[in-house]
């Protein structure tokens, strides 16, 4: 499984909305230029989360994006999810009627030994690490780095 670059910025620009947002809305293009990410290729992204209510929007001069629930309650999971869609590994194969038994036996095997196990694994770290988290951890490297001396 790979993560496309379109998670990737999702998720980094979710943080940066949590960091940034005091309970009101973030124009994306300062999320954008926060990032260096394309305000357009972010709009893609946000119409993704806004349908699964991850975000909402607020239309207007003053406008732009906001959590659609708390930091708390949104987890890597549910972004990645919103994105990509299903968190698969490996789809399962399609069984087709000219292979033989052992194949099938085979594959059936592999499928809940292997794929369907380490799909889970995968999916329940996502589902563990929630928008807070990062958005706390994040602050405390930000903090770290300014109270860092050089000498």
């Amino acid at each position: 499984m790979k993560i496309s670059t379109k998670a990737r910025y999702g998720l980094r620009a979710l943080v940066d909305l949590a960091v940034h947002s005091t309970g009101e809305q973030v124009p994306l293009v300062y999320i954008a230029k926060r990032q260096s990410l394309s305000v357009n290729y972010l709009e893609q992204v946000f119409s993704l989360l806004k349908k699964t209510g991850i975000v909402k929007s607020v239309k207007g001069a003053q406008g732009g994006y906001m959590l659609g629930r708390e930091a708390s309650h949104i987890t890597v999971g549910d972004v990645i999810r919103a994105i990509e869609g299903d968190i698969l590994i490996v789809e399962e194969e399609i069984k087709r009627n000219d292979t033989t038994l052992l194949y099938q036996n085979m594959q059936e095997c592999l499928q809940k030994q292997v794929w369907d196990k380490i799909t889970e694994s995968v999916c329940k770290v996502m589902d563990e690490i929630t928008l807070e988290d990062l958005t706390k951890d994040y602050q405390t490297l930000m903090h770290d780095d300014l109270n860092m001396y050089y000498i």
